[in-house]
């Protein structure tokens, strides 16, 4: 999706359908074309049946259209016709026959219209999440939103395909139907007519009813979807706890919950439908009973009353249609707004005429505060410092002393307001820098790495899928994770879980550095991304980092003073302010806060040993 339709707003319904039916209104409208074809096939067989019984088994004057009366005329007139009935029945199959066919390419169409607007629409939908803030994603349940890109965008597809695209055999079968009537018996016609109104009215009574009952119906659907989604993705959580019975007892009360409401909506269908069936059989009684006493008394051909009563059947199914149409008309209202409320989500943008620059300049932090909300205390505090270009920066500090946003700043995940300070890479403010070029320059490895439900060499290669398998080797070698993979019986094609849930965590941690090594940019983040590795190999990947890492410029988040006291500089964050800065040996001679920590550490150390 380009930047210009990511940023597009609907402000209407009918504005989002129009963007996503783009692709598929040709089939649509082919599919319309060969519909009204059927629906002439439809209109032309009880007149055939009305000619027979009055005019060639009868002896009735043909009421034809003067082009029929010729045709008929010239191979013989009806009594050719009479002799010869085999011709009006080859001329029902053949008619059979050709809707038969028109039908075909008729759903075929229809459904090319119907599965191109699903692709359409969820690969837009989709293009446009990713696009999305990590701010928006944090406020809106996966499980929900996955929903809405699936059943909601099948309940469309359902409304286009079945019944906005019958609307356009309804409107010619209900006014070919009318004429035909009119013509037939125009009194009788009037008692017909008389149900319609009163089928649409209890339709469009229905109507808000249904819509609201589906929306509650449809968001309940998406928080049992969120609850089965989080359960699935953290069952290790689950079962640690012993929190089976707890969440299988909350699942069960929002299912119930889910349940109850569909079952009110089922309620209110039956009762639409049920009713519905009813006044149609009561037209249908009516005009029968009434068609029957105006052919005992003459008033009507039995050709013509046979003729009525299918074409009154006829009408009957496009009314009933309508009233379907108006109840779907609901559900689908509902879905288009819950997708539109994702369309029309601020998606991330750069600055106008965003450049390119050189990313491998020095990076400079002026005057940076930060907090999430405008209610919540400042994460961060006026922090300013400089970081050379190639050097590698050590951060150290508690839990919630802001060292991880502030490398999210930095790749710009969280935006930093104007005046909240800048951020700078060779003296370009991020805020001026392409969002996608800023982003392929920095490496993140985060403490809680994901990976995907793949092998082991693609999970590692995600970040690079051009790269060959020696690359892979050499970053897996960098990681210390090569050792781990040899003893694997698969090697490089392990298959690793949703999560890399068959890893242990230093493994995860290991694979998530290789993939970022993969791609060599160079600027490189390592997020407390040692943290579930032993001493022995948190060295043996320090040492093979500054080996390897070249002229890349490298920020160390830890809490291990061990894993930093080679850094050219550290850094001392205390409640989102910088507290301290310098080499290891000048942070222990301020005997401050590293100091102190530094001897804590030790000391358990020599404990240990």
């Amino acid at each position: 999706m380009s930047e210009n339709n990511v940023n597009q707003r609907f402000e209407t319904k009918r504005q989002m359908l129009g963007y996503f039916m783009k692709g598929s209104v040709k089939w649509f409208a082919l599919s319309i074309l060969f519909t009204l074809v059927v629906t002439l096939m439809d209109m032309i067989n009880p007149k055939i049946i009305s000619f027979t019984v009055d005019s060639v088994i009868g002896d009735k004057p043909a009421a034809l259209p003067s082009a029929v009366l010729s045709l008929v005329d010239r191979i013989g007139g009806t009594g050719y016709l009479r002799n010869h009935l085999g011709i009006l029945a080859g001329i029902v199959v053949l008619l059979a026959l050709i809707r038969a066919l028109f039908r075909y390419l008729w759903r075929v169409f229809n459904a090319k219209g119907a599965e191109t607007f699903v692709e359409t629409t969820r690969n837009s939908v989709f293009s446009h999440l990713l696009a999305l803030p990590v701010s928006w994603h944090g406020s809106h349940h996966t499980g929900d939103i996955i929903q809405r890109c699936t059943s909601d965008i099948e309940t469309i597809k359902v409304f286009l395909s079945e019944q906005l695209a019958s609307l356009f055999r309804i409107i010619p079968t209900l006014c070919l139907a009318f004429v035909f009537m009119y013509r037939i018996h125009p009194k009788l016609m009037g008692y017909a007519l008389l149900f319609v109104p009163l089928i649409i009215g209890y339709s469009l009574f229905f109507h808000s009813r249904i819509g609201t009952a589906f929306r509650k119906a449809d968001e309940e659907e998406g928080k049992l979807s969120a609850i089965a989604q989080e359960n699935l993705t953290g069952v290790r959580v689950v079962r640690a706890f012993g929190k089976e019975q707890y969440e299988r007892t909350r699942f069960e009360e929002k299912n119930r919950t889910y349940t109850a409401l569909w079952i009110r909506l089922m309620r209110l269908l039956a009762a639409f439908w049920c009713s519905m069936d009813l006044l149609s059989g009561a037209q249908i009684l009516t005009v029968t009973s009434l068609g029957a006493v105006y052919a005992v008394h003459g008033e009507l051909t039995a050709g013509n009353y046979i003729a009525f009563l299918t074409y009154n059947t006829m009408m009957i199914w496009p009314v009933r249609m309508l009233g379907r149409i108006i109840a779907n008309l609901s559900k689908s209202g509902v879905a288009i707004d819950r997708l539109r409320e994702i369309m029309n989500a601020e998606p991330e943008k750069d600055a106008e005429n965003a450049q390119k620059p050189d990313m491998t300049g020095d990076i400079s932090f002026e005057h940076v505060s930060f907090s999430f909300t405008e209610e919540s205390r400042n994460v961060l505090n006026d922090v300013s410092f400089e970081v050379k270009a190639g050097s590698t920066v050590g951060i150290l500090g508690a839990t919630g002393s802001g060292k991880s946003t502030l490398m999210y700043l930095l790749d710009r995940i969280y935006p930093l307001p104007a005046e909240n300070g800048r951020i700078t890479i060779g003296g370009t403010d991020i805020q001026q820098i392409e969002s996608y070029w800023l982003r392929s320059h920095i490496g993140i490895v985060l403490q809680e790495p994901y990976l995907f439900s793949r092998t082991l060499e693609e999970n590692i290669r995600i970040a690079s899928p051009h790269a060959g398998r020696k690359e892979v080797r050499d970053a897996a070698g960098i990681a210390v994770l090569d050792e781990s993979i040899e003893r694997f019986e698969d090697g490089y094609d392990t298959f690793v879980g949703e999560r890399g849930v068959t890893l242990s965590g230093g493994q995860k941690q290991r694979t998530a550095i290789a993939q970022m090594l993969i791609r060599k940019p160079p600027i490189m983040v390592f997020d407390d991304s040692l943290s579930a590795v032993d001493a022995e190999t948190d060295t043996k990947i320090r040492a093979a980092l500054a080996e390897k890492t070249g002229d890349s410029t490298v920020f160390l988040i830890a809490h291990r003073i061990t894993t930093l006291m080679n850094a050219d500089e550290i850094i001392i964050l205390d409640r989102g302010r910088l507290a301290e800065r310098g080499t290891h040996e000048e942070l222990l001679a301020q005997n401050g806060i590293y100091r102190r920590i530094f001897d804590l550490q030790m000391a358990g150390r020599e404990v240990e040993e």
